[in-house]
């Protein structure tokens, strides 16, 4: 097995942009797991189907064709043929993907791509149960995490200079949510693996988070 590093943490956390900016730094590939589950989530709000409806969701799940390119270094979603990294970041999209991801026809399907990918190349790969079901092996471990108020804040500052109006309470009360579902939710709830090492990001910089999970790396490399 490769060198592959996994990233646990609940929403917001800053998982993606710190593991991007991490595997740049260490030339790994990066796995953005988040992104998968929302393509699947994207193709169910397109068909229309009820997310509540558990069995109508793992029976379009098969439809729903989720592969992964590296175009310019960059990772690139295809879903049926189709690039939809565009498509990937709405509120809408992470919410119904939180809601589907729980789903065990889903999570066989994406986890099954998620291990071959990492079998593949030495990797950096985030999500909520990558130390725990998807890399049990991983070489390291990273539990980020960060408060709801600092993770809420965050999600305000970014979609309001993207110029989206956006309430701050909301989206906290949204990110509680997520957690608690992600964290209660049968199939391989959100959980600090037992040999993940915990950084809290909460009184730290983008650029303090990168420098201290880039160390953390060069250690266990």
């Amino acid at each position: 097995m490769g060198f592959n590093v996994a990233i646990d943490g609940p929403a917001g956390a800053g998982k993606s942009t710190i593991a991007k900016a991490v595997a740049r730094e260490l030339n790994l590939i990066y796995v953005d797991t988040g992104a998968m589950y929302r393509a699947v989530a994207l193709y169910m709000l397109r068909e229309g189907v009820d997310l509540a409806d558990g069995e109508k969701v793992a029976g379009k799940c098969p439809e729903a064709a989720v592969t992964i390119r590296y175009e310019d270094g960059v990772q690139v979603v295809f879903l049926n043929g189709e690039n939809v990294n565009a498509f990937l970041r709405t509120e809408e999209v992470g919410e119904a993907a939180s809601v589907i991801s729980p789903i065990p026809q889903v999570r066989k399907n994406m986890v099954a791509l998620q291990k071959s990918l990492a079998a593949e190349s030495d990797c950096i790969m985030d999500g909520r149960d990558i130390g725990t079901c998807v890399l049990p092996d991983a070489r390291l471990k990273i539990y980020l995490t960060a408060s709801s108020d600092v993770r809420a804040r965050r999600r305000y500052d970014e979609l309001t200079a993207k110029g989206e109006s956006c309430d701050l309470d909301k989206i906290k009360a949204d990110i509680e949510d997520r957690d608690y579902r992600d964290m209660h939710r049968e199939e391989s709830p959100l959980r600090k693996a037992d040999d993940a090492i915990v950084v809290d990001t909460s009184d730290m910089t983008a650029e303090e988070v990168i420098a201290a999970v880039t160390g953390l790396c060069r250690s266990a490399r």
